[in-house]
């Protein structure tokens, strides 16, 4: 979602210009995370203008209470719960949503949350503290079968299996509840480095997603955005690894492409499936200035669609 020690908020600008803001329009930010964007948004709208913003995360909740301002409204909520927080918020329809995706920089940062493995800390990596399972308790319980396809499909690694297994082993031996520990044992299974990247880099993050459903998340809350958007409303998606930029990208050229019908069916042309959305541009990727002052926005990719 955002950069390192100090937040900063990627592609802050393009972003929120993608977003054709209206003076009196209603939009969803969708990850406050620490409110980046949400700020941007609301010193962009007048005062009859409305912001909905989500986030699952208790810390997320707990700095959004900083934002004093009518227009502005905080839900708990996942953003694949979109749906059901708009209705909460009493919001039928909106100008333009915003999904800024993944793991934020103070979820990093904050060792004691277990996603880095820079940090010995209890291995968690909830991005809501308060429901279900941790890693540690995953780790605990999966299947060797299922270990191996989460870090292989989700992290991309392509010594998943002998992780997995080396998993299975040690927690033979003692339980694995530390980040120190489960790198630990990644780094004495991954022998070859990616030149800059510590060896536990993919396992992490694969566990990441699978305890949080992130890809997951990301699928079912595209098909209720596009459901919640008016005529016209834009949706901007901001994407951290290939896996989600695959699943938007893919989400908005199948939305942007009738859908085709067998050959002779008596139709007139407007009677026609038509494109529910419109794509505005090519992807968009931040500059050079950008990641050389915050190295974490480097694999940021903004896709943007309008709703026909």
């Amino acid at each position: 979602m955002s950069s390192g020690g100090a937040h900063v908020t990627v592609l802050l600008d393009e972003a929120v210009d993608s977003l054709a803001i209206k003076q009196d329009g209603v939009y969803v930010d969708a990850t406050f995370g620490r409110g980046g964007h949400s700020r941007r948004i609301l010193s962009a709208l007048g005062d009859g203008g409305r912001l909905v913003a989500l986030d699952r995360d208790p810390q997320a909740i707990a700095a959004g209470a900083a934002v004093a301002d009518r227009r502005f409204q905080l839900v708990h909520r996942a953003f694949g719960e979109l749906a059901e927080a708009a209705a909460e918020a009493g919001v039928a329809s909106v100008d333009g949503i915003l999904l800024d995706v993944g793991v934020s920089s103070p979820q990093i940062d904050d060792g004691e949350r277990g996603f880095s493995f820079r940090y010995d800390a209890p291995l968690d990596m909830r991005m809501d503290t308060t429901q279900g399972e941790t890693a540690a308790e995953w780790l605990a319980r999966a299947e060797l079968r299922e270990i191996t396809e989460v870090i292989k499909n989700y992290g991309e690694e392509r010594f998943a299996f002998q992780i997995a297994k080396k998993v299975v082993a040690a927690r033979g031996e003692q339980p694995i509840v530390t980040t120190a520990q489960f790198a630990a044992l990644v780094r004495e299974t991954v022998r070859t480095r990616e030149p800059g990247q510590d060896p536990a880099t993919r396992s992490f993050q694969a566990l990441r997603i699978h305890i949080n459903q992130e890809l997951r998340q990301l699928e079912v809350v595209l098909p209720q955005a596009l459901e919640l958007l008016k005529p016209g409303g834009r949706l901007v998606v901001i994407s951290f690894h290939s896996l989600e930029d695959r699943i938007v990208k893919n989400f908005m050229r199948a939305q942007s492409t009738a859908d085709s019908l067998p050959k002779g069916l008596p139709l007139r042309a407007d009677q026609l499936p038509q494109p529910k959305l419109r794509l505005i541009g090519k992807a968009i990727k931040p500059g050079a200035a950008e990641v050389a002052a915050n190295p974490r926005a480097r694999s940021a990719v903004m896709r943007v669609a309008e709703k026909v």
